[in-house]
């Protein structure tokens, strides 16, 4: 049965079947070679999705386009700006630290790549910056939108391998607050060497009006973040506390969004949700075929006698996760490998919260990475330019992830400091 689903799988991937559609295709094979009744296949498809934790996957999309077409993305740049805009290379610098306040509430990287791209890919360029250059650092700085909290990676491995939510989001804040970091100064470094940005502080706002203005923006992510860690709610019902915040603040306040702009909104994110969901009902028949089939199991067993200390196991997850994700989309990966590799990593006395966090970092570059690169379409798309063109500029940016994945990999407290400190 699973060579079987593991050939068609792969021959869906050759053809070039969409992810979802191969490992739906997959499932039916192995129940079909095995014999078993079809009911099967309706049962755990519904039990996939029938969990109240997804239910926060379409609220955050939804919240994301919100704040794009509400003004509030808008404001965030401006606030950015205001902050690091001032140095040489300070609006690339704005790209990372927009992205990195967007992601707080967002959760995606796909919906921060387009709200913040549509606003600063075109400034980036009117300031003399290459146009790849332009597209690859934002689509780089959307990772962001998956590790700092809230994030829907995050929310699928917990259901996925059954670990806190709570806690995969407060671990969350180290690795993204490290990598945030490094590519600012990467950033830094990289315009100056190249004469880039000397004028990139005309036409910023002073910090204390930029402030003003983007008050009810930055609201949002200590109302969400608050409210979650503050035990007022949970992160399912503060995505949709993000939803009506987002509505309220954008046609309320700032006024930016009327009865028309609605439903474009709601179907582009309905869109977006059902793409998700099918992905993760399709991969959740899939787990639990290959789980039945005792694959996790032989798999761990193998792991162990291969790679018998646990820096090496973890380098050779690292390794496999890399490879994977530039085949397969996040979601699917988290929801596939998850229940096969949590187990094992807790054999190896690995915290499994910590291994969440290198699984959601490590496939979160599967988006910056050729062939199927989710976060460089939309990017290419927004900039208007081919995948090739961008490579060269990418690659720097991908090393500097994996330089931080490194550290993150081995330095278990990055992750955990903040966690135990809260919870323990």
């Amino acid at each position: 049965m699973t060579s079987a689903m593991l050939i068609t799988m792969v021959l869906g991937f050759a053809l070039s079947v969409s992810v979802a559609v191969s490992i739906g295709l997959a499932s039916i094979v192995g129940i079909q070679v095995n014999n078993a009744n079809m009911l099967i296949s309706a049962k755990e498809i519904f039990n996939s999705i029938n969990k109240f934790p997804l239910a926060a996957v379409p609220f955050f999309i939804l919240a994301g386009n919100l704040m794009e077409t509400g003004g509030i993305s808008r404001r965030l740049v401006e606030f950015a700006k205001s902050i690091v805009g001032g140095v040489q290379g300070g609006l690339p610098m704005t790209c990372v630290l927009t992205c990195m306040i967007f992601a707080a509430v967002s959760g995606s990287s796909v919906a921060t790549t387009f709200a913040i791209g549509a606003i600063l890919i075109p400034a980036l360029i009117k300031h003399g910056y290459p146009t790849s250059y332009a597209a690859a650092l934002q689509a780089t700085s959307a990772e962001l939108g998956v590790i700092i909290p809230p994030s829907i990676p995050m929310i699928l491995y917990g259901v996925s391998a059954e670990v806190s939510i709570g806690e995969l989001f407060i671990a969350g804040f180290g690795p993204g607050i490290l990598i945030s970091g490094a590519l600012m100064l990467f950033v830094w470094v990289y315009c100056k060497w190249k004469g880039w940005g000397k004028n990139d502080g005309d036409g910023r706002l002073g910090f204390f009006k930029a402030t003003r203005q983007a008050a009810w923006a930055l609201l949002m992510p200590v109302i969400i973040l608050g409210g979650i860690y503050g035990g007022i709610f949970t992160p399912t019902e503060a995505s949709a506390i993000a939803v009506v915040y987002a509505l309220i603040v954008g046609m309320l306040i700032y006024r930016e969004i009327g009865l028309k702009d609605l439903f474009p909104v709601l179907r582009r994110s309905v869109i977006s949700s059902a793409v998700i969901m099918f992905i993760i009902a399709n991969a959740g028949l899939f787990a639990f075929l290959i789980t039945r089939a005792g694959v996790p199991e032989a798999i761990g067993h193998w792991l162990e006698q291969v790679l018998q200390s646990p820096a090496m196991f973890l380098l050779g997850v690292n390794a496999a996760l890399f490879i994977i994700g530039m085949f397969i989309e996040t979601s699917a990966a988290i929801i596939v490998l998850a229940p096969i590799l949590a187990p094992v990593a807790a054999h190896f006395g690995i915290d499994p919260v910590h291994f969440g966090l290198i699984m959601v970092v490590n496939l979160a570059l599967g988006m910056i990475t050729p062939p199927f690169g989710v976060n460089l379409f939309a990017a290419c798309t927004v900039a208007r330019i081919s995948l090739d063109k961008i490579i060269r500029h990418l690659i720097p940016f991908v090393c500097v992830i994996l330089a931080c994945l490194l550290i993150i990999t081995y330095v278990p407290a990055l992750s955990l400091g903040l966690r135990d400190l809260v919870y323990r």
